[in-house]
């Protein structure tokens, strides 16, 4: 009896949210073909929403109170917020809406005006069919934080998943693809904190498009269909929780192709790397950034000499054309040997001649150098000194010498992969 009760109500309340709409379109003259346009829809759908035969999503609200520049509440419950000094939301008294079919969401501060922020107390409901289905991915402008009150939920953001139990908490920027799913076989409820951008008041700016797709269907946004799912399968649970990771075509993998290009061409101006010396310099290095630099490094060590097959040593602290050089010896197929800037001459020689180093790329910082320097000639093998960050005599200066070199480097037939040399 009480579950047909609370059925005639949501009926009578979207009947009067309707009448609302319909009668503010009339008074300010907008045609149904108007707002059937303002809000995405057909006019025939339109019509079922403004005759109050079809449920409203809360876009559509939003959309509508945008439209006649109102307020949401003056559309919800016939008047707008007029609080201004604080508002008390007494528990079960939030002001309900309709924003994801099966979620039950209540404002939590619907009266106060001017609101920089929109609370929402959320009941995400468990569903061992939601378990299996694509992801139902969201997004809006400025930021939200969501804190779990009871429950388990699965928290993906862009192309990361989280798992998030009772008191645990998530803070993200809202634009990017978002979903929630209960797990634990209990319903999940969550406080959820949502900011507009900077200079907006209060949803002002807010905007929602919601869509049902698999993984792999989102490629433009270069957030989900992972790069390395050629090579990585991995296995979840019931719950939706990983249970396996399994390793394929690993005799075709290269790290600086399969990965770092692969990230380049996707999304290109995603940050790679911020890398801050010791000074509190701070470098970003995108994507776009590190293929780039990667393959003039590659292409200015073949000039050098340096082959697939060849032993090369690094010797570069923190230094960020670590990554340059390692990723650019990845693309030319040579074995890379990390080594400690702590090493002295006694371990240099009996490193450089037990794996037969050629070449070696190495920090300007503190005596490193210098100690390289005395073992060679005790070691035959290396042929080729690079100094980083500074100037040597008998060595070639990377930082001036890089940027002569072409920024494109050709994967072929000859291109190492697999348990080839690395």
């Amino acid at each position: 009896m009480s579950d047909m009760m609370s059925l005639q109500n949501a009926e009578t309340r979207i009947k009067e949210v309707a009448e609302r709409i319909a009668s503010l379109r009339e008074d300010l003259g907008i045609t149904v073909e108007d707002m059937a346009a303002i809000t995405g829809y057909s006019v025939e759908d339109y019509k079922l929403y403004e005759s109050g035969e079809k449920d409203f999503s809360f876009t559509f609200i939003y959309k509508c109170a945008n439209a006649f520049h109102v307020e949401i509440t003056d559309l919800m419950e016939g008047s707008s917020p007029e609080l201004s000094g604080y508002t008390v939301t007494r528990k079960g008294e939030g002001v309900p809406i309709v924003r994801r079919k099966g979620f039950t969401y209540n404002r939590l501060a619907a009266k106060f005006k001017n609101k920089a922020v929109e609370p929402f107390h959320v009941v995400i409901p468990y569903s061992e069919e939601a378990l299996s289905q694509p992801l139902h991915m969201a997004s809006h402008e400025g930021q939200e934080m969501d804190i779990v009150l009871k429950g388990t939920v699965r928290m993906t953001v862009g192309s990361h998943t989280e798992i998030l139990h009772e008191g645990d908490c998530i803070y993200y920027d809202s634009s990017m693809p978002h979903d929630e799913v209960a797990l634990g076989g209990e319903d999940c409820e969550i406080y959820a904190f949502v900011m507009p951008p900077k200079g907006a008041t209060g949803m002002s700016e807010y905007r929602e498009h919601v869509a049902e797709h698999h993984l792999t269907n989102v490629d433009k946004a270069g957030l989900l269909n992972p790069v390395a799912e050629k090579f990585v399968k991995c296995e979840t649970n019931d719950e939706g929780i990983l249970s396996g990771v399994q390793f394929v075509n690993e005799d075709k993998f290269n790290f600086a192709y399969d990965i770092v290009d692969a990230m380049a061409e996707k999304c290109p101006d995603k940050t790679a790397m911020i890398y801050v010396d010791v000074n509190k310099n701070e470098r970003t290095f995108t994507f776009k950034d590190i293929k780039k630099y990667s393959c003039q490094a590659a292409n200015y060590f073949k000039s050098l000499g340096i082959k697939k097959g060849d032993r090369v040593m690094l010797v570069l602290k923190r230094h960020y054309q670590f990554w340059f050089s390692i990723i650019a010896l990845h693309r030319i197929g040579a074995l890379v040997i990390p080594a400690s800037n702590m090493l002295k001459k006694h371990d240099f020689e009996y490193r450089f001649n037990s794996a037969k180093v050629s070449a070696i790329v190495c920090t300007a910082d503190g005596d490193v150098a210098n100690e390289v320097d005395l073992a060679c000639s005790d070691s035959p093998s290396l042929t080729t000194k690079i100094l980083v960050n500074g100037q040597r005599e008998g060595w070639h200066d990377f930082n001036a010498e890089l940027s002569a070199y072409s920024t494109h480097f050709e994967r072929t037939e000859d291109t190492p992969c697999g348990t080839d040399p690395m």
